[in-house]
This record gives structure tokens, C-alpha cells and sequence, in this order.
């Protein structure tokens, strides 16, 4: 085994989405762009409705995977297929938007605390035209380890322990772990050595990677190589996503809700958007 250290620390950036919804940006601002294969990373959280209820009315997607993370809260999803689903507490979606779809995201609640993440997933070229498809899993499915001191390890995709995550069939292989840590326990979770990844903190502080960093609330510590995480949480405890993916290492073009690589396949798919061809 090899540790991984922490290369950098990022703190996101105050921002507005769909029709207004408030939300941090962490990955997809200025201070980093992206972090191949993930093109973006939202955090929202807010208990007065007036910062969420607007939503996210129909919009469109071509060339990625949208992941819906929900930690508190409902929100209602239907897209322009005839699909609907319900993402409440817990729960998690992965879709893949392939060749295209317009879909909202609307809550399903006036009051009280909604909270998650959206985290935006590249897919390489030879997917970017495939169908559309959702993997929705409810929070009782999502598989959860409990290991010495009441550290928790939520397993949504990818391997810990060996247990395997829900989340199945996405090409950037991806790890993407909730892990809720007490005070001064101690975890060290295993990550393919090649892919890339990221840890953000959303509640607490702990130390990271083998040079014991600090990362505290709402910081993101982008890791370097390596195949394990050893992290330490501080004296309040921690909770944090820990998130890996397999590099792309393809060509980029982006505009909006538009992923592909290059900028005439970002023209073609306004051109699809426009004549109703999603």
C-alpha cells in the first residue's frame, strides 16, 4: 500500500443555479475547472425554501452523467422520456445522459432542510451518443460498514471492505464513499491507484492523506497518487465524501449543459436541442 497525499485544498465559491437555486460550486469555478473524469461538484443546503424551492425546471444534457446525491430533503425528477422518480434522505441517482435529455429537478417540499450534492461525470467519446439511462437507489439500498470506534462508511460506488456499492456499469470505474467519522477515529480507505480523486469535508475537520493535512469544513483536498487514504478525524468528528474515478484523458468541450470533445459536436448538439431531436 501506498498513502496519498493531499496536492491541494479548494474552497468552493458562493453561486445560483436552475431557476435560482443558491449552492456552492467546488469543482467547475474558476479555482478548479475540473478534475478528470468530473466536471463539477455542487453543494446545496439551506433550511429556508426560498433558497431551493425554484428548483430546476426543464433543461437539457448531452455528453455526461448528472449524480444526484440527496443527504436531506425530497426532490422530484421527470424527464422528457416519460421517466419520473423521487430522490428522498439518503438517496442517490446516476444518470447518464448519453445522446440527450431535458429533464427537471423540482423539490418536494416547502420547508425544512434540503441538503446534498450534484456531481458532474465525463464520459468518454465512445459513449457521449449512447441512451440515456438512471440508476435510481434508494437509501436502503446503499450498502453501509461499520468498523472499529462507530466510523461509518456509506458504500455507493465502487468497492470498501469488500463490499460493493449499487451504482454499476459506468465506464470512469468510479469509488464514491460517505464516511462519517467520531472524534480521533481513524479510516483508510483503499482507492485504485491509478484513478484520480477527491475528499470534501461537509461537516467537522479531520487530517488527510500521509501528510496528516488539515482539512477542515467545506474544503475539498484533491489527492495525489496512491492506493489508500489514511484520514483522522478531528476532536468534533468528521463526515465527508470520498470520490475516485479512471482519468479520460481526452479532449474537452464545454458550454452550458453541453459535454463533448470538440467544439463541432458542441454546435451539433445545440442544432438536436433545437430541432426537438433529444
Amino acid at each position: 500500500m501506498s498513502a496519498r497525499s493531499v496536492t491541494r485544498i479548494v474552497r468552493g465559491t458562493a453561486t445560483s443555479d436552475g431557476a435560482g437555486v443558491r449552492l456552492t460550486r467546488v469543482i467547475g469555478g474558476a479555482e478548479l475547472p475540473d478534475l478528470d473524469p468530473f466536471l463539477l461538484l455542487d453543494e446545496f443546503g439551506s433550511d429556508s425554501a426560498d433558497d431551493y424551492i425554484a428548483g430546476f425546471p426543464d433543461h437539457p444534457h448531452r455528453g455526461f452523467e448528472t449524480v444526484t446525491y440527496m443527504l436531506d430533503g425530497r426532490m422530484r425528477h421527470r424527464d422528457n422520456q416519460g421517466n419520473s422518480g423521487l430522490l428522498g434522505p439518503g438517496s442517490i441517482q446516476w444518470m447518464t445522459a448519453g445522446r440527450g435529455i431535458v429533464h427537471s429537478e423540482m423539490p418536494e417540499q416547502e420547508e425544512g432542510l434540503m441538503r446534498g450534492f450534484q456531481l458532474w461525470v465525463n464520459l468518454p467519446a465512445s459513449d457521449k451518443m449512447t441512451d440515456p439511462r438512471y440508476q435510481d437507489i434508494a437509501a436502503n439500498d446503499i450498502p453501509e460498514v461499520e468498523i472499529d470506534d462507530d466510523v461509518r462508511v456509506r458504500v455507493l460506488s465502487g468497492q470498501f471492505n469488500d463490499v460493493t456499492g449499487p451504482v454499476a456499469g459506468v465506464a470512469v470505474q468510479p469509488l464514491y464513499l460517505d464516511i462519517e467519522l467520531p472524534a480521533s477515529a481513524r479510516v483508510s480507505p483503499v482507492l485504485p491507484e491509478n484513478h484520480a480523486a477527491f475528499l470534501y469535508v461537509f461537516e467537522g475537520g479531520l487530517v488527510a492523506g500521509d501528510t496528516k493535512k488539515d482539512v477542515q469544513k467545506h474544503e475539498l483536498a484533491v489527492l495525489g497518487p496512491g492506493t489508500e487514504v489514511p484520514l483522522t478525524a478531528s476532536g468534533e468528528g468528521a463526515r465527508a465524501i470520498l470520490v475516485a474515478g479512471r482519468p479520460l484523458g481526452e479532449p474537452v468541450a464545454r458550454y452550458g449543459p453541453f459535454v463533448m470533445n470538440t467544439p463541432e459536436e458542441i454546435q451539433q448538439a445545440f442544432a438536436d436541442f433545437s430541432a426537438g431531436r433529444f
